[in-house]
C-alpha cells in the first residue's frame, strides 16, 4: 500500500501514504515487542513443582468465600488466561493473593467490587 501511495505523487499531503507509514510503524513495534517476549519465554512444567503443598504456577486451586461459594482456578501464564475455563493469569490480583498459600490459608483479594476473603480448600498439580 505504501509503494502504491508513494507512486501517486506528493507524499506530504498523501493521506494513504501517511496512514500506511503509521500502520507500518505500529506493526514494527508490535513485532519488536513479540520478539522480546519470545526471547524471555520459559517453559515451566507444573508437574515438576518441588512443593506441591503450596500454590505456585500451574496449580489448580479450590477456594471458597464467606458464603461458601467455591471457585476452581488454575494459575497460568498471562497470555493463556480464560476466565470462563477458570484459567487466571499469574499476574492477576487473584493469583498474586493466592501465591504461596497452603490449604486452610485465608487470603484477601482486592476486586473491583471491593475486598473479599477466600479460604484455600484444595491444591492440585498435574500428575508427575
Amino acid at each position: 500500500m505504501i509503494s502504491w501511495a508513494a507512486g501517486n505523487g506528493d507524499r506530504s499531503e498523501n493521506g494513504d501514504y501517511i496512514y500506511g507509514r503509521q500502520r507500518l510503524r505500529q506493526i514494527d513495534r508490535r513485532l519488536g515487542w513479540l520478539a522480546k517476549r519470545m526471547k524471555a519465554a520459559k517453559v515451566v512444567d507444573p508437574a515438576a513443582a518441588p512443593d506441591r503443598t503450596r500454590v505456585f504456577f500451574g496449580a489448580t486451586v479450590t477456594i471458597a468465600d464467606e458464603d461458601d461459594n467455591q471457585l476452581i482456578l488454575t494459575l497460568v501464564g498471562d497470555d493463556e488466561t480464560d476466565a470462563r475455563q477458570g484459567l487466571i493469569g499469574w499476574g492477576s490480583p487473584f493469583a498474586r493473593a493466592l501465591r504461596g498459600s497452603a490449604v486452610g490459608d485465608v487470603r484477601r483479594v482486592a476486586l473491583p467490587a471491593g475486598e473479599k476473603e477466600y479460604e484455600v480448600i484444595a491444591i492440585a498439580y498435574p500428575p508427575a
